[in-house]
């Protein structure tokens, strides 16, 4: 079946779900066959400087097709975020210092 411009997803989660979680790391790593993508809480404050503890808070494993399409939505999304500062850290932009 074609992908439309007027598909709708109908998505339900449980509101747990929808609050996330908090990353501050990630791994992402691959195999013939797909790609895991591995989110971690680090303690970066930890009693020593040869070990960082940390938590895995969620991993996901996608098709390269998906992975290279949510590459694509990551820079994107990125370059309008970088737009956006760019243009708050203009001079003559309101409520700049």
């Amino acid at each position: 079946m074609p992908e439309s411009e007027d598909r709708r997803f109908n998505i339900h989660a449980t509101p747990e779900m929808m609050a996330g979680v908090y990353a501050n790391f990630a791994n992402v790593s691959h195999s013939d066959y797909e790609f895991s993508l591995t989110f971690m809480r680090l303690d970066h404050e930890s009693e020593t400087d040869e070990e960082v503890t940390g938590v895995v808070v969620a991993r996901v494993n996608v098709s390269a097709r998906f992975m290279k399409e949510l590459a694509d939505a990551i820079n994107d999304n990125l370059g309008k975020w970088q737009a956006g500062e760019n243009i708050r850290n203009l001079p003559e932009a309101p409520d700049h210092d």
